[in-house]
């Protein structure tokens, strides 16, 4: 057994599993696989994505040793940075609304992150603008995540190629479709860039909620699926490797994510169940007769 020299090096390449229990639940013909990209401290993705884009500043040096990380974020990519920072030596300071959850604001600062308010009434584009400033005034380092290229860079050269392997046979895809939950828009740009260079028989779907269409152009608005669909379209996002845009409810994300847990022990979040319903539905429909779904996170049990 290997012996690591931090919990991030454990992180990738990521396990590939084949979910028969949930396809024969749901009565369906064809092959359904999850790339379960999730086994990071806070149950996303984004663990691996902070530590992989201050691995590329440093690389790049746009990020300097000890320099302080500034980012607007107050979600799972917030908690991500912070412990990826602060084990790589980097003092992170979050921006983010006044009205952020009191809780959330509590937990961050517990793991050691600064926190500074922009005003409630401009949401994120005002914690963005205030980040920004600061690091212009101050020197510090501007991670950008939603439209820095390090983010889809990471994907291209770890995520992309990692499903490139698996699912070569032959020189041809054992998958006809990919879904991917998009938030950032780094996986699906990475990963969508990776595959399109190497064929153009697999299909890439971009999910986002039901509720909240910012990619598909429709109406916007709450919804219950964290993690994916923040309401604009991420500078990150590069819609010419998108072939097509899936919607998915809210009620139906959660439902996949519990099911996949009764079906195969795969403890998927809504973000996960979105994608995996986006997927199962193509098959459905006869669309895809082979898919891949994206985790891009675990359920977290409380009990």
């Amino acid at each position: 057994m290997a012996i690591y020299p931090n919990i991030y090096q454990t992180l990738v390449p990521c396990p590939i599993v084949e979910l028969r229990g949930y396809l024969a639940a749901c009565g369906l013909k064809g092959r359904l696989y999850a790339y379960l990209d999730y086994n990071g401290p806070t149950g996303t993705s984004r663990d691996s994505v902070a530590e992989g884009m201050l691995a590329l500043a440093a690389e790049k040096h746009k990020l300097l040793p000890g320099q302080p990380i500034i980012e607007a974020a107050s979600g799972s990519f917030a908690m991500a940075l912070a412990l990826a920072g602060r084990t790589a030596g980097h003092p992170v300071v979050l921006t983010m609304p006044e009205d952020a959850p009191a809780l959330r604001q509590e937990y961050l600062l517990r793991l050691g992150a600064q926190i500074l308010h922009s005003p409630a009434q401009r949401g994120l584009a005002g914690a963005r603008a205030l980040a920004e400033t600061t690091a212009a005034e101050k020197g510090w380092y501007y991670m950008n995540w939603l439209a820095n290229d390090d983010n889809p860079e990471y994907h291209r050269r770890v995520t992309g190629p990692a499903i490139v392997q698996a699912i070569s046979r032959e020189g041809r895809s054992l998958v006809d479709t990919i879904t991917v939950g998009v938030g950032s828009a780094g996986t699906i740009t990475g990963v969508g860039e990776t595959i399109k260079a190497w064929t153009n028989d697999v299909r890439i779907v971009a999910v986002e909620p039901f509720e909240n269409q910012a990619l598909g152009g429709g109406f916007t608005g709450g919804h219950g699926i964290p993690d994916i669909g923040y309401g604009i379209v991420p500078g990150n996002y590069n819609a010419y490797v998108v072939d097509n845009v899936a919607a998915v409810t809210s009620t139906d994300a959660n439902r996949t994510a519990q099911r996949v847990l009764a079906t195969d022990a795969i403890p998927a979040s809504p973000a996960a169940g979105a994608a995996l319903h986006a997927a199962a539905q193509l098959i459905a429909t006869g669309t895809s007769r082979s898919a891949l779904a994206i985790f891009s996170g675990r359920q977290v049990f409380n009990l």
